[in-house]
């Protein structure tokens, strides 16, 4: 990990400033400073001393740190922490983690009185009457009545979503006419209006089976403006002294909220408020600090279920839990936990789900040749061009995919047809970066007549917005296009997808940072779903590229992919799990 790390000025600056106020300091303070510092830029929440110093020179270093007035113990007040572990902290992660982990715990600990015969007879006409063996569906939704804190995780298409809105139409029945305020919301807009769309659909399904389907909430934020951000600064309005007005709040994409951002929701919830997480734990993290959906879920470790729980499950549920997820003493968040295991989307000769699975098993290699002759349904893997032909072969897969979309009337239709395909990249920068592939596509596109790239903004220019601008109600990952708009001055307009049917546009100089958007990376996917997708890995070895880079950017395409790819970098990403040191997970479990 550390030989990756990049010292920034910021870090330098940090250390002077540790060290200074340390009459000076030692070499060792002023490394561990610059250290802990730049691994918190890269994802860090600590650094592991023996990582930093060498197993030979960690405890000599680590009395040192001790005896520093810069350095303190877990609870006080210094810029520094280091615990019993060895792990070295800048006090406001440390504080993040312990935090949230002492509220997880409580939440998780915390048995709300249940009427169980009104959950029985729920889960039955919510689910089928004769529920599967087991139905992880009906299990996940009994747990998350059971407890304060539950978490649901699984790949796209395994009913996340569907499951989390049959929850809340259990606790709205729970209440008995209560009030019952469930505050819904995402870490990003589009994800944000994803799961507004999902729930509206999932809700009309149930009008049939229960009256509280009517009470189902239909906005959905995200987590910033859930919290009420103070413009200009990392303060929100809601917090442990002005808390949410919700008894149940759930998070959707819950993979892509980073700590901080984490422990400032757990610190804003009301005592007795639920909190329900959904998200892949496969997928990347989040672009800032932490793994927490991944420490949650204790991520490649396996977990039983208490007895107790098994119990709950058997009497509400009717399901009996299998011998592989039985357990003994387990901690006390294992019953939090459901991983959806039933895959609706991908079937048993889908590629994608194949190819998904073998990455996540650690068996990637047992599927390249099958990607290679198509024998894996939907998904074709390919050698990644060199420099010289790269346009050559983009173009070939970008026309097909690109060619329809302006040949609709309607921009609200226009916008559909775009998201029927899309690029994604594993990096940012380079000729095989988005920055590179999205000038090589709209060269592309220019030499069939498609659009017409002559100036910075024309007709079918699609662009993704960088950060939130809550006066707008844009954000960080709306995508929009730009379309001729005759009431314009400068004769187009953008537009993005209508809100509750009425349609949205702007003119292109009023739109906060942006970047065109024909291809995007995978991190910036997170939260999206695409017909069909083109995932281009460089030829290349990159620290960047990982088994959650390959898996994320597969599992955004609901039907096909074609992966550009060399084999050895293939088989190499797969091998290579994204490691942030944290100490959340040893924390919770």
């Amino acid at each position: 990990m550390l030989e990756d790390l990049q010292i920034r000025d910021i870090d330098t600056v940090f250390a002077d400033f540790v060290c200074t106020r340390e009459d000076g300091g030692t070499d060792v303070l002023r490394k561990a400073a610059t250290i802990v510092s730049s691994a918190v830029g890269q994802g860090n929440i600590c650094v592991d001393l023996a990582d930093l110093f060498g197993s030979s020179e960690v405890t000599t270093a680590a009395a040192t740190l001790r005896t520093s007035k810069m350095v303190g113990q877990p609870g006080e007040y210094r810029p520094l922490v280091l615990d019993d572990a060895n792990r070295l902290y800048l006090h406001r992660y440390w504080k993040y983690e312990s935090d949230l982990a002492k509220a997880l715990i409580s939440m998780a600990s915390d048995l709300p009185a249940v009427d169980k015969g009104l959950l029985k007879d729920g889960l039955s006409r919510l689910f089928s009457r004769t529920p599967e063996s087991p139905d992880w569906q009906r299990i996940a939704s009994a747990a998350a009545i059971r407890s304060r804190f539950c978490v649901i995780s699984g790949g796209p298409g395994t009913g996340k979503t569907t499951t989390v809105v049959k929850i809340i139409a259990l606790l709205l029945e729970q209440a008995k006419g209560s009030r019952m305020r469930i505050g819904l919301a995402a870490p990003t807009g589009k994800a944000a209006a994803r799961l507004k769309e999902s729930i509206y659909k999932a809700g009309k399904d149930l009008e049939d089976s229960t009256t509280a389907a009517g009470s189902i909430p239909a906005d959905v934020f995200t987590i910033q403006r859930l919290l009420g951000v103070i413009p200009d600064s990392c303060r929100f309005r809601h917090n442990a002294d002005n808390p949410l007005p919700f008894e149940a709040v759930v998070i959707d994409e819950a993979s892509m909220v980073p700590l901080g951002l984490m422990a400032k929701l757990v610190e804003a919830l009301a005592p007795g408020t639920r909190l329900i997480l959904l998200g892949d734990r496969d997928q990347l993290a989040s672009v800032e600090a932490g793994a927490v959906l991944g420490d949650i879920c204790n991520t490649g470790h396996g977990f039983g279920f208490s007895s107790a729980f098994q119990a709950f499950i058997a009497e509400t549920a009717g399901c009996t839990i299998p011998e592989g997820f039985v357990g003994n003493s387990v901690p006390v968040l294992a019953d939090s936990v459901i991983v959806l295991q039933k895959n609706y989307r991908f079937g048993e000769d889908s590629g994608i789900g194949l190819v998904s699975t073998a990455i996540n098993n650690d068996n990637a290699a047992s599927v390249l040749d099958g990607m290679k002759d198509s024998t894996t349904s939907g998904l074709i893997l390919c050698e990644t061009p060199p420099r010289d032909s790269l346009q050559k072969k983009l173009a070939m897969a970008v026309v097909s995919g690109f060619a329809d979309y302006l040949r609709h009337e309607s921009p609200d239709d226009v916008l559909i047809a775009f998201d029927q395909f899309r690029v994604l990249c594993a990096l940012r920068q380079g000729i095989y970066g988005v920055e590179g592939i999205n000038s090589l596509i709209e060269n592309c596109l220019g030499d069939e007549g498609i659009i017409r790239p002559d100036k910075q903004w024309y007709h079918g220019r699609p662009v993704m917005v960088m950060i939130n601008d809550y006066s707008l109600k844009l954000f960080n990952g709306d995508v929009g296009i730009a379309l001729n708009d005759p009431e314009s001055e400068i004769g187009l307009s953008v537009y993005f997808p209508s809100i509750n049917g009425v349609g949205r546009k702007f003119s292109p100089y009023r739109l906060p940072a942006h970047e065109t958007v024909f291809a995007m990376t995978v991190h910036k996917s997170q939260g999206s779903e695409f017909e069909r997708v083109l995932l281009i890995m460089p030829p290349f070895s990159n620290q960047i590229l990982t088994r959650e880079i390959i898996y994320t950017g597969l599992t955004r395409a609901r039907t096909s992919v074609e992966l550009w790819c060399t084999d050895e970098i293939f088989t190499a990403s797969c091998e290579k799990r994204i490691k942030r040191r944290s100490g959340l997970r040893q924390a919770l479990w």
